[in-house]
């Protein structure tokens, strides 16, 4: 398995802060967003804006960073992860059965493609990996459900709002992959799960096989947060524009919106865009919050530094 060297992966350094962290991954998703590339190279874009939504599900977290940074130190050395390490980060791709010791016959392993998550992620990060049956007993006689699989499908919010078909494969360990087509339906939430009935493991002795569950998580977007059906978005100003007011230029999730700034605006003041927001469970739109901030300039020309001054002493 190879190593993701997701510091490399967003250009930054291992000692940066969350900040820098977080400003990284902002300019290079938009940067590699397929909807910003031209039509030929969408295809090399969207695999590298899987990678930055991968760095940064990772790096923008600060318990799975310090995890990652635990196992990049052992992985320089050449060593392996402690035994148990992936289950306290927070899944594996390897699972073991109700009852089955590490290491035992009853290992297995599952990988995925096409889930929007690298197998490095998956092995250490994710929840891909095997259920087992509650209902089935080993020691039972006669027929009995196979084992349910999950596995974990980054979304990002373009899919969650529109809907989308997605082509993943999935390998058992010593059989050949096989190809789903999934829809991602419109509307789709963080954490719900989509089904796959009867493509989980086989059966034993004719009973039918388990399903396959694919956990949503929703990719990180350099501009919105997520709050249910609705967007939060933090808007820079310079000062000036809110003292005077005006009109602000905001994203959407269709494009960009105008935002009428009235003079004497305030860093913290919320406006609400009316159905910009994701869908509702039940139909409908959510809103799209807009919050102020101020974008103050960290160097001043001679002119603008006398103008400012003047400014003092008028105030």
């Amino acid at each position: 398995m190879q190593f993701k060297d997701y510091y490399q992966t967003l250009g930054v350094a291992k000692t940066a802060s969350q900040d820098e962290i977080k400003s990284a991954f902002r300019k290079l998703a938009r940067t590699h967003h397929p909807d910003m590339v031209k039509p030929k190279e969408r295809a090399a874009a969207a695999e590298k804006f899987k990678e930055i939504n991968e760095a940064y599900e990772v790096l923008g977290d600060p318990e799975k960073r310090r995890q990652y940074d635990t196992l990049g130190a052992d992985w320089e050395r050449g060593a392996q992860p402690p035994p148990g390490w992936h289950q306290h980060a927070g899944g594996a791709g390897r699972r073991h059965p109700a009852g089955a010791g590490a290491g035992g016959p009853e290992d297995f392993e599952f990988n995925f493609g096409g889930t929007g998550f690298s197998d490095f992620f998956e092995a250490f990060f994710g929840s891909g990996g095997r259920q087992a049956n509650p209902f089935a007993s080993g020691r039972a006689a006669g027929a009995s459900r196979g084992v349910d699989v999950e596995a974990d499908l980054s979304v990002t919010l373009e899919e969650a709002l529109h809907g989308a078909r997605r082509k993943i494969t999935f390998q058992r360990q010593g059989h050949r992959p096989q190809t789903y087509e999934v829809t991602i339906p419109a509307g789709v939430r963080e954490g719900q799960r989509i089904r796959l009935g009867g493509q989980g493991e086989a059966g034993s002795q004719g009973g039918p096989a388990g399903d396959l569950y694919l956990n949503v998580r929703l990719a990180p977007h350099p501009d919105f947060q997520v709050d249910g059906a609705d967007l939060r978005y933090d808007l820079s100003l310079p000062p000036w524009q809110l003292v005077l007011g005006g009109e602000a230029t905001v994203p959407t999730m269709e494009g960009s919106a105008k935002l009428k700034l009235p003079p004497g605006s305030q860093a913290g003041q919320r406006f609400r865009l009316k159905g910009q927001g994701m869908s509702r469970q039940g139909g409908g739109r959510g809103d799209l919050y807009v919050t102020l901030a101020v974008d103050i300039p960290k160097t001043l020309t001679p002119k603008q530094k006398e103008l400012w001054q003047a400014l003092a002493k008028e105030a």
